[in-house]
């Protein structure tokens, strides 16, 4: 019955150096009875099968992205999406641009910061996410808006359909619309795919004054 035991001792540190070189998941649980104690640089440390202490191969931190405001960035935000707006008048073709003022994102490492403001990563957005958005829109030909312009401001919300968003997402969504000197709420929903680069949206305005259907061709440079 002692052979087994000195083989098994023999068998662990390789196990464990195995374990330890095909990545963390499998170097955690390589000794999963072994017990776990802390050390003084709040690493925790698991004890060998020979009682001698190691330190743990998960830190258990997670690195903030490096994100923020730049002049190329800034420069691509200008290229609009296009798209037709429907209404009375006719169909008119029309472009929009997008700013991200807020975003609150619910579907990203719980260990990082889910607040992002203007610049927002793709998989921050489509992994699951609430924002504050505005929407200036030009509209082309008479009868659609006073001088052609819109301006639209509300909330939006991202949900992941297929791999957490990067394939395939879905968003809905409100807004309050300000054309003609007049004020009214418009309601939306869009699909996206490519990391969110490519996507298309249905914005609705029921208002008798401005009532109008829009769909965008949604372009999006991070």
């Amino acid at each position: 019955m002692r052979r087994p035991a000195r083989f098994a001792r023999r068998r662990a540190p390789a196990l464990a150096a195995c374990a330890a070189a095909l990545g963390w998941p499998l170097a955690a649980g390589a000794a999963p009875g072994a017990p776990r104690e802390a050390v003084a640089g709040g690493a925790p440390r698991e004890a060998d099968a020979g009682g001698a202490p190691r330190e743990a191969a998960v830190s258990g931190s997670a690195t903030e992205p490096g994100i923020r405001l730049t002049l190329p960035w800034l420069l691509v935000q200008l290229v609009p999406s296009p798209e037709l707006w429907i209404g009375a008048s006719g169909a008119r073709f029309g472009v929009r641009w997008q700013v991200t003022p807020l975003l609150y994102s619910f579907g990203i490492n719980r260990k990082l910061s889910p607040w992002r403001a203007f610049v927002v990563e793709p998989l921050t957005r489509h992994a699951g996410s609430i924002e504050l958005f505005g929407s200036p829109e030009y509209v082309a030909g008479p009868g659609a808006a006073a001088g052609g312009w819109m301006v639209r401001g509300g909330v939006r919300s991202y949900f992941p359909l297929l791999d957490r968003g990067e394939a395939l997402s879905c968003s809905l969504g409100a807004s309050v619309v300000h054309a003609r000197d007049q004020v009214a709420a418009s309601y939306e929903a869009g699909i996206y795919t490519l990391f969110g680069g490519l996507g298309a949206q249905v914005t609705v305005t029921p208002t008798a004054a401005l009532r109008s259907t829009t769909i965008t061709l949604s372009i999006r440079y991070f």
